[in-house]
């Protein structure tokens, strides 16, 4: 849910606009960037977030190609950016995408710690 508020808030500031299947791929990619630290918080920090940032590229990608191929919504195309594929991502967002990875594994972290904490073990006899 937190994905899919924040990213809704940064693409209005960003663009001016949103559609709803943002909210939802905004909070998908939360969702995996927290279970992507989990599983990976031994790795160096910067690593984390280029595997965060391929992630959301092969999110914003599946999620292009049925919103706005199949689906025609049009809710985004790369078309004139340089690097694009078929005008679903491309190498600029993949940059962006790193850079909100910073911010996002603090995030994560912290929503952990609130949602999960630790567990408390009664001694054993």
């Amino acid at each position: 849910m937190y994905g899919a508020v924040i990213y809704t808030m940064l693409e209005i500031l960003w663009r001016g606009h949103t559609h709803w299947t943002m909210a939802l791929t905004g909070g998908l990619c939360l969702l995996l960037i927290r279970l992507m630290d989990g599983k990976l918080g031994r790795m160096p920090f910067l690593l984390r977030c280029v595997t965060g940032a391929i992630v959301i590229t092969l999110i914003e990608f599946a999620v292009g190609i049925v919103v706005n191929r199949i689906l025609g919504l049009e809710v985004w195309d790369y078309s004139d950016r340089w690097g694009n594929i078929l005008g679903q991502i491309c190498p600029a967002f993949t940059v962006l995408w790193f850079i909100l990875c910073i911010p996002a594994l603090f995030l994560t972290r912290k929503i952990s710690a609130i949602l999960d904490p630790p567990q408390q073990h009664e001694p054993t006899v």
